[in-house]
């Protein structure tokens, strides 16, 4: 198993469980669970594949994806009444899913012998794309366009960092290591510290 295939399942897995959860809150089905599950977790890797033009789509040539995200919307169905907070779960393991996602879509694109811009692109499309998507169908206020929050913002510096790691001739897998790191300090250092970005404030005109 290559280390594509690895952050690939990684970051499916995670993110199904964000999108179980989510299902959990808007008191859906099993069927709802698996659907919303599979959504999020292979979206934002569906939109990566497309735009590439990959030969074929990750969880088309290879199902087992679906069946790694049917597994944890299964798994969350039976177990989501034992949090004592939810909401909290949800954003603490979309930091984790975040993590793991970004280097994988920085690790396509640089398989693909993509241009750097491209590359912090793919790594952020396959980072925010599956949760934006999960929030949209279960009409959940979208993370990544949260006031000044710090979601699409992480994407961007985990993939800057890790084309600044490749410059300086480190390996590639501590390469996507670094990214990974980088993702998740910033998502943490927001969740726990409150770290934000400055929002446009519309000024009343002047008499």
């Amino acid at each position: 198993m290559t280390l594509m295939m690895v952050l690939d399942y990684a970051a499916v897995f995670v993110f199904a469980l964000t999108g179980a959860l989510v299902a959990s809150r808007a008191q859906l089905d099993i069927v709802g669970f698996v659907f919303i599950a599979s959504l999020t977790a292979v979206g934002g890797g569906t939109i990566r594949d497309v735009i590439l033009n990959r030969d074929s789509v990750f969880w088309v040539a290879d199902p087992t994806y679906i069946l790694v995200a049917a597994t944890a919307a299964i798994l969350v169905f039976w177990t989501a009444h034992l949090l004592e907070s939810r909401y909290r779960t949800i954003l603490w393991l979309d930091a984790c899913a975040l993590a793991v996602a970004v280097p994988a879509g920085v690790a396509v694109a640089l398989a693909l012998e993509q241009p750097f811009g491209i590359v912090i692109i793919m790594g952020i499309t396959t980072g925010c794309f599956g949760g934006l998507m999960r929030d949209v169908v279960c009409n959940e206020v979208p993370l990544v366009l949260k006031q000044g929050e710090l979601y699409v913002t992480c994407a961007m510096a985990g993939g800057i960092a890790a084309l600044l790691a490749l410059a300086f001739d480190l390996p590639t897998a501590l390469a996507l290591l670094i990214c990974a790191g980088v993702t998740f300090t910033l998502r943490a250092g927001s969740l726990l510290f409150g770290w934000k970005l400055s929002v446009y404030k519309a000024y009343p005109p002047r008499q």
